[in-house]
């Protein structure tokens, strides 16, 4: 039985490509497009479908246009919840790494799984004999949320914080379906529909900033936070440099609460603007060694720009940060409940998860049925 995971970040992996220019090889799967997996790998490639991939020579780079589609068997002996691959042309040169990350899997041991690879890479033309492309395994998140893998690109926090809030999900509406009957699941899924419609969506762009790019006089704001009461960290207060549709520089006061030691903390941020919209900004990231009730001031560098889809820029006028994530020293993670998610600003600005959305996307494809079948399934 195949997974129904939902691919997220997606990546390369290859395929035949022929190519009218003599200076650009053909990929082929095996010789110049490798995939290197580990003895102990917990899975295995089945199969290679190359897809529609092309190779293409522009000035002195090579462009990798990749369209291919790996099956890997759960080779292991624990239930597979997530995967994470890195997918490599050029080590240095930007454009030249990918990943793809595929959450909410529920694989067990001898079953397979697809890996769909949709990406573009650069390369430069001159550089030597070997594998064009090379695909590596950077995790496997388990049922038990263990972990094998190097962990180059923090994938296991990632996969086990879609994974933590997969479950999440899955217990509030089996709760419904529960207490309520499959109307009432039916009465939750519309709802959830309706608020990723009407959610509003900006762009943010996320770069290093010594100043604002704007011409409009620079203020600092002090930044408001929606507080959790079980979160393991307390926001005791923050300023930021606003000038247009541009904020920069956030200085965060915070507390940890817990008796563990903290080691990253993910702050998200809703942005108000001039007419009174409210928008989710995005989120700020910030790894930090922080013991029991011990406080520190996180000083981010970073500059967050906002626009319409349109590309019309969004003037902040303030902005309401949350505590988003917690990981601790020891590898676990805490995430806000749904109860505490269900405060009326964040309800209205925050992206739903992974999981949420594609139990809704089942649920418009499929019918209320699906939707049962496949909670049960993963209870």
């Amino acid at each position: 039985m195949r997974s129904k995971g939902l691919l997220f970040l997606l990546l390369p992996a290859l395929a035949v490509v022929v190519s009218a220019d003599a200076q650009t090889p053909a990929l082929k799967a095996g010789s110049n497009f490798h995939i290197d997996l580990p003895k102990d790998s917990p899975v295995t490639v089945v199969s290679v479908d190359m897809g529609q991939s092309r190779a293409e020579a522009r000035g002195g780079a090579m462009m990798l246009d990749l369209r291919t589609l790996l099956t890997l068997r759960n080779s292991g002996s624990q239930q597979i919840r997530g995967a994470a691959l890195l997918v490599t042309a050029q080590e240095v040169t930007p454009g030249g790494k990918a990943s793809v990350i595929v959450p909410s899997l529920s694989v067990p041991p001898g079953e397979t799984f697809p890996v769909r690879i949709d990406l573009r890479l650069l390369r430069p033309l001159a550089q030597g004999n070997g594998p064009l492309v090379r695909v590596s395994l950077d995790g496997v998140l388990f049922d038990d949320l263990t972990f094998y893998g190097p962990n180059r690109l923090n994938s296991r926090r990632a996969m086990t914080q879609w994974e933590l809030e997969a479950r999440r999900d899955r217990r509030y509406f089996l709760s419904r379906l529960e207490s309520e009957g499959p109307e009432g699941l039916r009465k939750e899924l519309l709802a959830s529909i309706a608020r990723q419609s009407e959610r509003p969506r900006i762009d943010v762009k996320f770069a290093r900033s010594g100043r604002s790019t704007n011409t409009e006089p620079e203020r600092e704001i002090k930044i408001a936070f929606v507080s959790f009461p079980d979160a393991p960290v307390e926001v005791l207060g923050g300023v930021a440099r606003v000038a247009g549709n541009e904020a920069r520089a956030p200085v965060i006061e915070v507390q940890n609460k817990s008796d563990r030691v903290v080691r990253h903390l993910e702050l998200g941020w809703l942005i108000r603007d001039r007419s009174g919209r409210e928008f989710m900004g995005g989120s700020v990231p910030s790894d930090l060694v922080l013991g029991p009730g011990e406080h520190s001031q996180i000083a981010q560098k970073a500059a967050l720009r906002f626009s319409e889809r349109s590309n019309s820029p969004v003037p902040v006028q303030s902005m309401t940060g949350f505590v988003a994530s917690v990981e601790f020293a020891d590898g676990h993670l805490w995430i806000p409940t749904r109860s505490e998610l269900a405060h009326p600003r964040l309800q209205r600005a925050l992206a739903p998860s992974p999981e949420e959305q594609r139990l809704t996307e089942l649920y418009r494809k499929k019918g209320l049925a699906a939707v049962v079948e496949e909670l049960k399934r993963l209870r």
